[in-house]
């Protein structure tokens, strides 16, 4: 069996021949209230640019730099959540996994489950989110090889579910640094899984600040339209409307007043590079 170029999730079809999606949203889970907003606002951005967007927010961020980071809600506050914005706003849903039994726990309120860079090549935990029957989108770890990633695949695969989306966000770089080489993003390509652009980690900076990590969100911009004249299935963006006072990422946060201005830049872009009218894509 092989990963399936075109992945469904809800209505949305994602491939790297396709118009670009985007997964976005706060890093972490705040409340409901923050949820049902900030989601809100996501899908009136993407309505009138005819975006497919996935939501996207964490239950539990489990890697924090320090035992005082704010971690989110917890997963059992989240699933209400997670089932309220795909009833009511229709929206798919994407959500970091860090152990084996939280996939089976979240998978029925959520189209995606994602695997955190650190935990990519965790077997066990590749295998249950496969087997929950829902899209596994991987991100590839910072001390990987884009081309490791065709065994990460094969885990997947090979437990039954085609359906898995490649993430690049950056590799270790010196301490508290991270780069991208754009080269990875057709490497991964190649593994014939769609492929994702993490725009927002790829300009981390991990334990930068001491006790939590920085970052540069000055470059987003900069990072998100070198990968989309690449070529990519979609990118990945963590926005908030306040990311200095956020309580987890907020240095490399895009301003939610800042998110429609440049997917409308890149949707451009992606329609120029696979060479679609932007007006009939």
């Amino acid at each position: 069996m092989k990963p399936n170029a075109s992945v469904a999730i809800g209505a949305l079809s994602v491939s790297n021949t396709s118009p670009i999606v985007v997964f976005a949203g706060p890093c972490q889970m705040e409340s409901r209230a923050h949820a049902l907003e900030t989601a809100g606002a996501l899908k009136d951005i993407a309505q009138r640019l005819g975006l497919g967007l996935i939501y996207k927010s964490s239950f539990d961020k489990a890697n924090r730099t320090s035992l005082s980071g704010k971690r989110g809600i917890g997963l059992d506050a989240a699933i209400a959540v997670f089932a309220e914005i795909r009833e009511t706003l229709g929206l798919p849903v994407v959500t970091d996994v860090h152990e084996n039994d939280q996939c089976a726990a979240v998978a029925p309120v959520v189209d995606v489950l994602q695997i955190p860079a650190f935990l990519c090549r965790q077997t066990d935990l590749l295998v249950a989110a496969a087997k929950t029957g829902r899209v596994v989108k991987i991100k590839k770890g910072q001390f990987l090889a884009p081309w490791d990633m065709k065994n990460v695949v094969a885990k997947v695969v090979g437990s039954g579910n085609p359906n898995v989306l490649l993430t690049e966000r950056g590799s270790s770089f010196g301490y508290n640094t991270l780069v991208v080489d754009m080269r990875a993003l057709p490497q991964m390509a190649e593994t014939g899984a769609p492929v994702i652009f993490d725009a927002t980690h790829a300009v981390q900076q991990p334990g930068g600040l001491g006790g939590s990590s920085g970052g540069d969100r000055r470059y987003v911009p900069v990072l998100a339209r070198a990968a989309v004249a690449v070529g990519v299935a979609g990118l990945f963006i963590e926005t908030h409307e306040a990311p200095d006072t956020a309580p987890s990422d907020g240095p490399n946060m895009l301003p939610l007043r800042d998110f429609e201005p440049l997917m409308r830049e890149l949707m451009a872009l992606d329609a120029l590079v696979k060479r679609r009218d932007p007006a009939t894509a």
